[in-house]
């Protein structure tokens, strides 16, 4: 195979060759003009132009437009996200290469895949959304990707690391029936720490004439800088440290383009038509295209975040008034779940030097950094590779370790191989964190971490903790780390409740409430409830306020609500308890069809004989389907899982 420099000059001549050799600086240096509106004339900013309707008119402006244009583009973004919030900094720093995807690629029929996807925002914005109305609220524009909403987006996943594999994919099936033309996947040098991106190359190097193309979007970070091996190669790569056709991509027979000045729209323009051009050689690998480019380029406060340059955000003031002077004031108490967690985390570790922490590359969103900031040698990242961080953790349990893996719950598929055959099969001591568990809304599909339950009711031996509130999430975490074999403690996203304190407890079980006659007298042995609610994890207030509202009608009605502290193995003085139920209604924010309550019903039904029959059943759940993106709460409102849908089950039952 010809050497990339060699193709490249066949293709465009050594001019191109000689361009493509210019390697821009790393990204933090790379000379760019402020975009923040009020002070834009200032500074001599090229004037705006208006969002084409469709790539059909981008492709009509002339380069000297498309400054203009990426000005009001960005102008957007912050007006858009400062009023809802979203992910601005990955988007800021996207705007110009988008703009030259969609003018050398011809979407749909050219399909551009974006992993991950929350960078698609400039993507939407070309192709007929420039306002991205109601932008991730229920019935608005999604944050990701949404084949509902345009034929120009393609993969709706939010999780890293697929693009490519979508792409050659796509490209293949395409071959197949004599169609050609190029297929892009568009990928951050972070997700490309992922083992599917990397499985993915390997294969695509092998299919010579391919007419996929990756663009590798290289920011130096995902949440936090990129890791590892493959980071310092792209360090090298970035300052010039390697000879041509020294890099990674042309030793596994790729056609490795750049780096370019991801900000450069000439540059773009030129670098992608030789993607092109390398996609229509049926003799050429394909070509991988690499991009420098500034996460949250062009708004000042995003680009001095060295926490995550403002990755995703809430509502925002686009120029905040001047802070008064005050004191320093007192640090805020821990309010959040993952606040709480990231607290408990580090008074184990402080307690016991064998606890080692482990993140997919998200220290910070997962609660790692306060540990982190103590113990540093005591954190480890190793990128967005899920599966890599469960099989560490068996082999820090073999070693003598107390491994705690940190993740967002819907992050926990990819690694259920790592968890069930790894870890639970060899019985090692492995603790995982599960943050924004259940329904967490705004983000959609993908995002929900609601199969969490169901997946661990399928792990022997597995171990789980639901907290319903920030107190108990501080006592899980403890007692995870002391269970033999495996364990997951998993809460949910945003603000921790109030302390819901305990009535009683008896072997374990929490009491919450007991409604009836003798509720007050607290007896010994409170007899048998006409109604048993099990309420596993954040929903214990609405099961509460669920079982005093319908006492408040049925005085006479005896309702007890539980809540197991343990989900998982079911407790054995939970299924005695059950048994003497007249009716027994479980409450989880997870699949209800393969979760605790359908784990409770098969013991149940299983026991029961003629003489003993089982007591009326009642699951309350999220249904076996993907749920839109929404606020949380209109969610649960939906499946049933508010105290009103809760009270209605319980109606039922009386």
């Amino acid at each position: 195979m010809t050497s990339t420099r060699e193709h490249i000059a066949a293709v465009r001549g050594e001019a191109a060759v000689a361009r493509s050799s210019t390697r821009p600086a790393d990204p933090a240096s790379f000379a760019f003009p402020g975009v923040l509106p009020q002070d834009a004339a200032a500074l001599g900013a090229p004037a705006e132009v208006e969002i084409p309707a469709n790539p059909e008119q981008l492709r009509t402006l002339h380069l000297d437009q498309l400054p203009g244009l990426a000005r009001t583009l960005r102008r957007r973004l912050l007006e858009i996200t400062s009023e809802h919030g979203g992910h601005l900094g990955p988007n800021l720093g996207v705007v110009e290469l988008t703009i030259a995807l969609h003018r050398e690629f011809r979407s749909p029929q050219e399909p551009i895949i974006f992993d991950t996807g929350h960078q698609a925002y400039v993507h939407k914005m070309l192709t007929g959304r420039p306002d991205l109305d109601g932008l991730r609220r229920e019935g608005g524009t999604s944050g990701y990707p949404d084949r509902r909403e345009s034929a120009h987006d393609v993969v709706e996943n939010s999780h890293a690391s697929g693009s490519i594999a979508w792409a050659h994919g796509i490209d293949r099936a395409r071959r197949r029936i004599g169609q050609r033309g190029v297929t892009v996947a568009v990928i951050g040098d972070g997700a490309l720490t992922g083992g599917v991106s990397l499985e993915a190359l390997h294969e695509l190097a092998a299919d010579v004439g391919s007419g996929a193309v990756v663009v590798l979007n290289d920011n130096t970070r995902s949440y936090a800088p990129t890791i590892g091996g493959l980071a310092a190669h792209l360090q090298q790569l970035r300052g010039g440290e390697l000879p041509a056709g020294a890099d990674l991509f042309t030793a596994l027979g790729l056609t490795y383009l750049g780096p370019v000045d991801g900000h450069d729209h000439a540059a773009l323009a030129d670098v992608l038509a030789r993607a092109r051009s390398v996609a229509e050689d049926p003799a050429a690998g394909a070509a991988v295209v690499h991009v420098v480019t500034r996460k949250g380029a062009g708004f000042d406060r995003a680009e001095a975040d060295a926490l995550d340059h403002w990755h995703a955000t809430g509502p925002f003031e686009i120029t905040p008034p001047a802070p008064p002077a005050a004191e320093d004031p007192a640090p805020p108490a821990a309010t959040t779940w993952t606040a709480r967690l990231g607290e408990a985390v580090l008074e184990a570790a402080r307690a016991d030097e064998r606890v080692i922490a482990i993140s997919a590359a998200m220290v910070d969103p997962v609660g790692l950094t306060p540990m982190q900031r103590k113990m540093p040698d005591r954190v480890l990242d190793v990128g967005i590779a899920e599966q890599l961080a469960l099989g560490t953790a068996a082999g820090l349990s073999r070693g003598g370790a107390k491994p705690l893996v940190a993740l967002y719950s819907t992050f926990l598929n990819r690694a259920f191989d790592q968890m069930l055959l790894d870890v639970a099969l060899h019985h090692e001591d492995v603790t995982i964190t599960l943050d924004r568990a259940g329904i967490t809304g705004d983000d959609g599909p993908s995002h929900h971490g609601m199969w969490d339950l169901a997946l661990a009711a399928q792990v022997p031996g597995a171990t789980v903790f639901a907290p319903r509130d920030g107190d108990q999430l501080a006592r899980a975490v403890p007692a995870a780390l002391a269970t033999p074999g495996l364990s997951l403690v998993r809460f949910p996203k945003g603000k921790a409740p109030a302390a819901l304190p305990a009535i009683e407890t008896r072997e374990g079980i929490d009491t919450l409430l007991r409604t009836g006659p003798e509720a007050a007298d607290a007896p010994a042995d409170p007899g048998a409830p006409d109604i048993l609610v099990v309420s596993i994890g954040a929903l214990g207030h609405a099961a509460v306020a669920a079982a005093r509202e319908v006492a408040r009608e049925h005085p006479e009605a005896r309702i007890h609500v539980i809540d197991p502290v343990q989900a998982l193995p079911l407790p054995t003085p939970l299924l005695k308890a059950a048994v003497r139920a007249r009716a027994v209604v479980t409450t989880e924010d997870g699949v209800v069809e393969r979760g605790i309550g359908a784990a409770l019903v098969h013991e149940l039904t299983t026991r029961a004989t003629r003489e003993h029959p089982a007591p009326l059943l009642r699951t309350i759940g999220v249904p076996q389907s993907f749920p839109r993106h929404a606020k949380r709460e209109a969610i649960l409102e939906r499946c049933g899982m508010d105290a009103a849908g809760i009270a209605r089950t319980l109606r039922e039952v009386l």
